[in-house]
């Protein structure tokens, strides 16, 4: 049987992450932000918060991608560490809800500011974000090479964007300090605990896409050394990034003007550059989220066809192409199920459903660092989470908090969430008693 083959350095693992991690979301998301939160101090504090929050996650789960670095990520090591069943849900939930959900979400992002140039009607916009989800299958089918060196151009493309947004912001006239009036907000500090926890929704998001590098653990070279460099090193990019580009919007719009704008970026841009520079923006954020995408196309893939070769999927998902190298048959379906996402749900309805989920899977995996100290002592590690075990307990406790605060604020959302997550139970159950014999079909 074909097998996939290492050829990801460090360089490539860390833009995979950097490039996943930047996408529509910081173009986007500070809008809804400023508009429950009212206040610069806390839209600049709710993204350092994420980012802490997305960096105490990274240097506890590098631990297990380095002792780990199989094909399929957390789907090995919850599977290692709590049973095959909770190995099972996660990858039940990737492939149905976080990364087609994902890749939904920002193909219709990238469809949105296309239509700066070409006005797009509804239909327009998901003809676009479909056109898109098949074109970014099709070039991470002939090859990983191809993907991860169209990855690498994109993202060092999106770096250089982000920095220029923020230097722009802050180097040409059209800003002020006065925009970071109200700095502080008026409202009582427990009335803030619901919209703090919805904009943290928002930011998270943003900041996913740091676990995105494992999920090809299987293809990275000498991965004890670069995967959890990989993880680590794009948190902290993404982190820098986010915070100083949030604060040159700020500096530019203000909280009021950031809150009603549909196209931050964009607008920013216009009141520094003119019309001229808004236009260049769009055209950036377009190569941004294209980029975003190629990433999770490339990278998500790898988890139902790590499920398949474990015999709790059909058997046909794990093929390997013979000559391209790739898990073709998992591309395609994770195609398949981003365009039906894409044709029935609502971009902030899809986002809210993957970080429900998301973190849920996250919080567990942390618990699977502590367990495996225990329950496994030799295996061989690496690397070791700093900090350990205040690093992963904090991480555990605020994602309990998330949970349980997107269950309280849009119940709805967290519901269907939670169905599509139990609904894959009968069909674990089927490939368990099915055994070697499921293996076969």
């Amino acid at each position: 049987m074909t097998e996939l083959k290492r050829q990801l350095g460090l360089f490539d693992a860390t833009m995979i992450n950097v490039g996943t991690i930047i996408a529509s979301a910081i173009f986007i998301v500070p809008a809804g932000i400023a508009a429950g939160l009212h206040a610069t101090s806390l839209t600049i504090a709710v993204w350092i918060v994420g980012g802490i929050v997305s960096l105490l996650g990274a240097l506890s789960i590098a631990e297990l991608a380095a002792a780990m670095p199989r094909a399929g990520g957390a789907f090995a090591y919850l599977s290692e560490a709590y049973g095959p069943v909770w190995g099972y849900l996660y990858g039940w939930a990737n492939g149905t809800v976080v990364n087609p959900a994902s890749i939904a979400a920002i193909a219709v992002g990238f469809a949105g500011y296309l239509g700066f140039f070409l006005p797009l009607s509804g239909g327009g916009i998901k003809v676009v974000a479909i056109a898109s989800i098949v074109g970014l299958t099709v070039l991470n089918i002939i090859g990983v090479r191809a993907g991860a060196l169209t990855q690498n151009v994109l993202t060092v493309l999106k770096i250089g964007i982000l920095v220029s947004l923020i230097v722009i912001g802050f180097a040409v006239p059209g800003g002020s300090t006065g925009n970071f009036q109200p700095f502080w907000p008026s409202a009582s500090a427990p009335s803030l605990i619901g919209p703090l926890g919805v904009a943290m929704l928002g930011v998270l998001w943003a900041y996913d896409g740091w676990i995105e590098t494992t999920f090809v653990a299987g293809e990275v070279t000498n991965p004890g050394r670069n995967l959890p460099r990989a993880i680590i090193y794009s948190t902290v990019i993404a982190v820098a990034l986010y915070v100083l580009v949030t604060v040159s919007y700020t500096f530019v719009l203000s909280p009021v003007r950031v809150a009603a704008s549909s196209l931050v970026a964009s607008d920013a841009a216009q009141v520094t550059l003119g019309r001229m520079g808004a236009g260049f923006v769009a055209g950036a954020i377009l190569i941004s989220t294209l980029g975003a995408n190629n990433g999770i196309v490339l990278t998500a893939a790898r988890i139902p066809y790590a499920m398949a070769r474990d015999g709790l999927m059909f058997k046909w998902i794990g093929g390997v192409h013979p000559r391209f190298l790739t898990p073709v048959p998992s591309l395609i379906v994770q195609a398949a199920i981003s365009i039906g996402l894409t044709l029935t749900g609502r971009y902030d309805q899809l986002y809210t459903y993957v970080i429900f989920t998301q973190f849920l899977f996250y919080a567990i995996m942390c618990s699977a660092v502590i367990r495996l100290r225990s329950t496994a002592p030799a295996m061989e590690r690496p690397y070791r989470a700093w900090g350990y075990p205040v690093t992963p307990i904090a991480f555990i406790l605020f994602a309990a908090w998330l949970v349980g605060n997107t269950i309280l604020e849009k119940p709805i959302d967290s519901l269907k969430g939670t169905v599509i997550l139990l609904a894959g139970l009968p069909l674990y159950f089927y490939w368990k008693r099915a055994g070697e014999g499921g293996r076969r079909r």
